[in-house]
């Protein structure tokens, strides 16, 4: 499976000069935790709900502040066309929830733990479906049956 087959959404992106209370707004209407922050199409940083609070307010910027001065730089990004599993290991050894989706420099979604865990869940449920129909209703002549000196006894 393909990181873009798992993508659910289109990104969100503000460009660097944005205000932390554009960036604030667009997460709000468009209901995510983070916007990728970008240069043209390229990302050069990541604004979470949480910078937003910890980094910012908590710090007193006021909400013209640029996004760029409070993103988290050095952004990892994946490949549109990598395999899950590629996506997997990442989160696996690094501590965010959401990782830019590329098609070259260019952003194209964002893929978030939420996202893995959905599809994920979903494959386990189709690999599962046959199996669980047989332990819940098993077939006649499924049962296991006792050895034959087992069966005749007076």
């Amino acid at each position: 499976m393909k990181v873009s087959d798992v993508v659910l959404r289109p990104p969100v992106t503000v460009p660097g000069d944005a205000t932390i209370g554009d960036a604030a707004r667009a997460m709000a209407q468009d209901g995510v935790g983070s916007v990728i922050v970008v240069e043209g199409d390229r990302p050069i940083g990541m604004l979470t709900d949480r910078d937003l609070v910890v980094r910012g307010i908590a710090r007193g910027l006021p909400a013209d502040a640029r996004a760029d001065g409070l993103m988290s730089m050095g952004v990892l990004a994946i490949d549109h066309d990598a395999d899950v599993r590629e996506a997997v290991r990442i989160f696996g050894t690094h501590p965010f929830r959401r990782l830019p989706v590329v098609d070259g420099h260019r952003v194209v979604g964002v893929v978030s733990v939420d996202d893995l865990l959905i599809a994920l869940a979903s494959e386990l449920s189709d690999v599962t479906r046959g199996l669980s129909a047989q332990v819940m209703f098993p077939h006649g002549g499924d049962e296991p049956r006792l050895p034959a000196a087992m069966e005749a006894t007076p």
